[in-house]
């Protein structure tokens, strides 16, 4: 099977190596991106970002007490996040500004939206209904009251929240029995409330936009709107390719036309200062490993959702950039000193728990060796939460080949 993959992988890599040549820089154009990345004609569920043989190894490997599933399961289960007595906590109006100051709601909204997803885990590998009735709890209070997102970081906050909602979702309604009554209400508040602050996009830094095509990807799924999962689909290949480096990119990054990124101080600008551009970079690298981390797992977890809604992106240029970027950034969030050259021979670590699924896509699928990636996976194990969207992928991710 792995040799088949790797014969795949080769020739997917060999056309969009053509491809690339024939690019011109600042554009992305590929073969048959038309169509390549069409919503399927009917949706799998789960299925978003965790599959269900997904969800069955990770539960057969709790069962049987296997590490590093066991130890990540029971680091889940002593979470808040898992907390049966946790009571939810919606805003009408959640008011998020820059760096969530003023914070009305924003972590509630979020931690929320987390603890509904690790409910849903629970209940899936435990198979006790509380668990699930708590997920449902959890969605149904947010469903009833929020209406709004407002100030600076509205459309960051939604998508951070917009990209747990549904993964909670997918595998309530697809997995328990035991009914969800108000599941047309909350279905309701992802298309009305979040869909729309996130499906146009921005402008910001990357890490924004893909954070919130995650959430445009996710909402689509669970709501099976094909046109919206185009929509978003487009604009995170396009924000993908100007946001990790390749040097098959040419001289300079891609970038996304509505920035009207058209010069070469501009681009350096936006890159945080940085003007000379190996692979892997990523626009944000010179910001922070942390943000940049946000944009690498938001990477990661459309193209897995990808995946299961049957188009594989990860012999795309989309896994050649994830794995560059995951291969680059590892190094030295490891603790490999920067040469000067890069971010002024500084940079500032915090990568975070955001390169399991990555990893898994790429080397436990693929076969593709990843050194650096590896031992930073494996040290930071079991991966937990970054209390923002990210949660417990060691469980649904490491070495799982579903």
């Amino acid at each position: 099977m792995q040799a088949r993959h790797r014969r795949s992988r080769t020739t997917l890599l060999a056309t969009l190596t053509t491809a690339l040549a024939a690019v011109a820089v600042g554009v992305v154009a590929w073969p048959g991106a038309d169509r390549a990345d069409a919503a399927p004609a009917a949706f799998a569920h789960p299925g978003v970002t965790v599959s269900q043989g997904q969800l069955d190894f990770a539960k057969a490997k709790v069962a049987a007490g296997a590490q590093p599933w066991k130890g990540a399961f029971d680091q889940m289960m002593a979470s808040k996040y898992a907390d049966l007595n946790r009571t939810p906590k919606p805003w009408a109006t959640v008011e998020c500004g820059s760096y969530s100051n003023p914070n009305y709601g924003c972590t509630d909204e979020r931690e929320d939206a987390i603890a509904a997803y690790t409910d849903a885990l629970a209940w899936y590998i435990t198979r006790d209904d509380r668990y699930a009735k708590k997920s449902i709890a959890l969605m149904d209070a947010w469903s009833a009251t929020i209406k709004d997102h407002t100030n600076s970081n509205a459309p960051l906050q939604t998508g951070w929240a917009g990209s747990s909602w549904p993964k909670a979702a997918e595998i309530i309604k697809y997995t328990y029995s035991g009914g969800w009554a108000n599941e047309a209400r909350f279905r309701t508040m992802l298309r009305d409330v979040y869909l729309p602050e996130v499906i146009n996009g921005s402008n910001s830094n990357g890490n924004w936009e893909l954070s919130m095509m995650e959430a445009a990807v996710g909402i689509s799924v669970f709501l099976e709107d094909r046109t919206s999962y185009d929509k978003a689909m487009a604009k995170f290949r396009t924000r993908t390719a100007a946001y990790v480096y390749l040097a098959s990119d040419g001289e300079l990054p891609k970038t996304v036309p509505s920035q009207n990124l058209d010069t070469k101080a501009k681009i350096v600008s936006y890159w945080q200062g940085q003007s000379t551009f190996v692979t892997g970079l990523s626009q944000e690298t010179c910001r922070d490993f942390t943000h940049t981390g946000y944009g690498i797992s938001a990477i990661s977890h459309v193209a897995e959702t990808s995946r299961i809604q049957g188009t594989d992106l990860y012999g795309t240029d989309v896994g050649e950039r994830l794995r560059q970027a995951l291969g680059f950034h590892s190094r030295y969030e490891l603790g490999e000193a920067p040469p000067s050259w890069l971010c002024g021979g500084t940079v500032k670590r915090g990568l975070g728990p955001v390169t399991e699924v990555g990893y898994n896509a790429l080397h436990t699928r693929l076969g593709v060796a990843m050194t650096n990636t590896q031992k930073l996976t494996e040290q930071q194990r079991p991966a937990g939460s970054n209390n923002l969207f990210v949660a417990w992928e060691t469980l649904t991710h490491a070495e799982n080949p579903s």
